[in-house]
């Protein structure tokens, strides 16, 4: 009995050392954790691959995203009993042993497949002493990881060849896609590299690998796995070449895998909408020049996820390197349409209140239009459609430049000064005299399409519901928000485009261009079917460009991404803007005064009784008066009975002949009519420069 006990306080006394080993000396399991990413778009399609470190290829194995017949071919060569020991197939190691003694020379190691992953995990000279440690180090694998983890360790580590490690590297480069479907000659092929992988590349070795294959498939129809016709045509399938990981979406993919901590992710981009936009961007790069830079963004507007996003054009020109959404420039006169709806919010004016489009100058600050002339009388409504400098200018200091700089930061888009931290941009930041980075215009654009509430944009698919959801920050009103909305819809359309009030299925995009202080940068924000889209187009190291503007270099790509970007929400089935039920927006009072909806046409513009300065006439070029107005349906004009001419715009536009009284008629589809007085005022052709209407 003591015998006994003194042997029970040895075993046990073993067993407390080997467990005091095993505490001290862990196998280094960390060392799998090195991994490769790969960025998604939301449907699981690939777009960007990121290295690990060292520029290694090395991905995470999941065995539900593995072909279950490369398993079942790969523990019938390597492991056939995986699944019953612990580590260490004593019956293969004896059978190796006899085999290698018999033929003179080793025939086989007799490695299971947690001796090869200890193996990998920590790389020694193939000696007697390196397999002893195997032992230790799988049985210890063993105890840690159940069987399903070791086998997916084994597939993230297996070397095939060069900066290649395991399956799905092996099946991105050799083959173009994910190891969840494979061939037979590419099951083959993936068993055979692990086993020789510098001597078998099919790149470098293609012989050797075509041997090797040859070997693996002919094993696997002794098996039982393959028969010989299946294993003739592995054997007699071209090799692949290797192919480069995607690099697709650089930037946006970029975010999304740093937002995600360096792992594998589903990003929130639209496959099909990102290579529609890099491919406009790259076809106007080439159209406009060398130096120029382009970088866009489309945000769905329900959940603030980026569909698509580019930060340059191309990374083959100056500035190509860059995030140019993450940049911050001069937004031009992209923020006019918020300065007038937190006007519309304190009811301070509404977009029919009439303004004062005439030089005036504030202390030292002195603005004038883009054209340097000026148009009088206006609405706000069409102050903002023709992107009038003097009357935003107006409107930002009755609301005040700092309040309207605090909006915009919490909304989460702070205006960025140069200069000591305690400046402000004042009443400059009108016109864009604060930087704004493309993403914060992003976010307040997507504010403006949700009824006036500031969320985050996001970029990784898991949050879409979460941020759907969030409550979100007030910026503006609904119903100002709306309001402006309806005003950018009716501005003028870019030359060579239909209005799209008069285009068949034509997506209604609310829009907004903005060019910086000396031409520095071209803005086009917009609007469109559910999307907030902004495009920027200028230099990268910020050189002017003269003359090239807002509308004429970003305008036409947003609508062509707004055309794109209206056929993926088709595609998907989603409602578009069109669709959607306009909010009410009407206000009561002197500020607008809109009747109820079965009511007559209105006249916003000219108003009844009103005095227009037109200018020169008689004998010289008067001033084009737009009109406006609302109703059901297309409204028809009539000046004294004349129908009024139609611009290329498709806009109503009168251009008064002599001065005096007329009478302005509006009629709907309906046959209804309304009527304004006006008189038309002026003066001799050789005191008054002609004052066009010209649209930036």
């Amino acid at each position: 009995m003591t015998r006994f006990r003194r042997f029970l306080l040895a075993v046990g006394a073993v067993c407390l050392a080997l467990a005091a080993l095993d505490r001290l000396f862990p196998p280094p399991l960390h060392r799998g954790e090195t991994l490769s990413a790969m960025v998604t778009d939301r449907e699981g399609r690939p777009l960007r691959a990121f290295p690990a470190e060292g520029g290694r290829w090395r991905f995470a194995a999941d065995l539900e995203e593995v072909d279950p017949l490369f398993i079942e071919a790969l523990l019938a060569v390597e492991d056939k009993r995986f699944y019953s020991h612990g580590g260490v197939d004593w019956l293969a190691m004896v059978r190796a042993a006899a085999t290698s003694a018999s033929a003179g020379r080793v025939v086989s190691g007799g490695s299971t497949i947690t001796m090869q992953t200890a193996r990998l995990l920590e790389p020694r000279p193939r000696t007697i002493g390196s397999k002893l440690i195997e032992f230790v180090r799988a049985t210890q694998i063993e105890l840690r990881l159940s069987k399903r983890e070791i086998l997916e360790l084994y597939l993230t580590l297996a070397p095939y060849g060069g900066n290649l490690e395991g399956v799905r590297a092996a099946s991105w480069s050799y083959f173009g896609h994910a190891p969840d479907r494979l061939s037979d000659d590419q099951i083959a092929l993936l068993i055979a590299l692990p086993q020789s992988p510098e001597a078998r590349r099919p790149d470098r070795r293609p012989e050797a690998a075509r041997a090797g294959r040859a070997a693996v498939a002919a094993k696997l129809v002794r098996l039982g796995v393959f028969d010989d016709r299946r294993a003739d045509e592995a054997m007699s399938t071209a090799l692949p070449s290797r192919r480069a990981f995607p690099a697709r979406a650089w930037h946006p993919a970029a975010k999304a895998y740093a937002e995600a901590g360096g792992a594998d992710t589903v990003s929130t981009l639209d496959a099909g909408l990102q290579s529609d936009l890099e491919g406009l961007l790259q076809s106007a790069a080439d159209r406009i020049g060398p130096e120029v830079q382009l970088a866009a963004m489309v945000v769905d507007i329900e959940t603030r996820a980026v569909r698509a996003a580019a930060g340059s054009a191309t990374r083959d020109r100056p500035g190509g390197w860059i995030d140019l959404t993450r940049r911050a420039r001069s937004p031009g006169s992209t923020l006019k349409p918020f300065i007038y709806a937190i006007a519309f919010d304190d009811g301070a004016a509404a977009p029919t209140t009439r303004i004062a489009d005439l030089p005036k100058r504030f202390a030292a600050y002195n603005p004038e239009n883009f054209d340097r002339s000026f148009r009088g009388d206006v609405t706000i409504a069409q102050a903002l459609q023709h992107s009038l400098n003097v009357p935003a200018v107006l409107a930002l200091d009755r609301i005040g430049p700092g309040r309207f700089a605090a909006a915009l930061a919490l909304a989460g888009a702070p205006p960025q000064v140069r200069g000591s931290a305690d400046e402000d941009a004042g009443l400059a930041l009108a016109l864009g005299g604060a930087g704004l980075t493309m993403r914060d215009l992003a976010r307040l654009y997507a504010a403006l399409g949700d009824d006036g509430v500031s969320k985050p944009i996001i970029w990784l698919a898991d949050q879409e519901v979460s941020n759907a959801a969030r409550p979100g920050r007030r910026f503006v009103s609904a119903a100002s928000a709306e309001r402006v909305l309806r005003i950018l819809r009716d501005s003028p359309a870019p030359a060579g485009r239909a209005p799209s009030k008069l285009a068949a299925d034509a997506p209604q995009i609310a829009f907004k261009t903005g060019t910086s202080y000396g031409y520095r940068d071209a803005w086009a924000a917009g609007v469109s079917g559910g999307h907030a889209i902004i495009v920027w187009v200028g230099r990268a190291d910020g050189a002017p460009r003269p003359g090239k503007t807002g509308r004429s270099e970003a305008l036409p790509l947003l609508f062509d991404l707004a055309d794109r970007a209206r056929l993926r929400l088709d595609h998907e089935d989603r409602e578009g803007d069109r669709a959607r039920p306009e909010r009410d927006t009407r206000v009561a009072g002197p500020l607008d005064g809109l009747g109820p909806q079965s009511a007559p046409p209105e006249i916003l513009f000219p108003p009844h009784r009103a005095e227009l300065w037109a200018g020169a006439v008689s004998g010289a070029p008067a001033r084009a008066f737009v009109f406006a107005g609302r109703g059901q349906g297309r409204l028809r004009w009539f000046i004294d009975g004349a129908p009024a001419e139609i611009d290329a715009a498709g806009q109503p536009i009168w251009r008064p002949e002599t001065l005096g009284f007329y009478t302005v008629t509006a009629v709907d589809g309906a046959g209804r009519a309304a009527r304004a007085m006006v008189r038309v005022m002026g003066a001799p052709a050789s005191a008054i420069n002609d004052a066009r209407l010209t649209n930036r």
